[in-house]
């Protein structure tokens, strides 16, 4: 398997899991890598209670080089602010509460217990964008 297939596979097992973990917690998930445009996607859409959820979902093997949300870095929290706001703009702004969470995943495919690690309200909306 070529290295984009197996991170491909990984990310999709890493979001499978984190999705798993947020409706367990009583998340609604409103869908999954929701592709706003050629550049833009949202690994999850999701509601807690009135709160409309933006979740960057981060899987890596191990923390050899940091932690998975270390790697949400300012490039990747203004794409993920673009695509927010686009998806606000989709669904015709409603009047809600939102915020970007980030879950953690550690481990690999097959193994028993990979590390998950929810991280609420991880960053703000990037200043640039806004809300009408």
């Amino acid at each position: 398997m070529n290295r984009a297939l197996d991170r491909d596979a990984t990310g999709l097992w890493g979001e499978g899991l984190a999705a798993k973990m947020l409706a367990g917690k009583g998340y609604k998930i409103l869908g999954t890598r929701v592709r706003l445009d050629s550049r833009d996607e949202i690994d999850i859409a999701a509601r807690d209670g009135e709160t409309l959820v933006f979740v960057e979902v981060k899987t890596r093997k191990s923390k050899a080089f940091g932690r998975p949300a270390s790697f949400v870095n300012r490039e990747k929290r203004h794409a993920l602010s673009r695509a927010a706001v686009r998806y606000l703009k989709r669904i015709k702004y409603p009047s809600v509460n939102f915020r970007f969470d980030i879950v953690e995943v550690t481990g690999t495919q097959g193994c028993d217990d990979p590390e998950l690690n929810h991280i609420e309200n991880a960053f703000n909306l990037d200043r640039i964008y806004f809300v009408p």
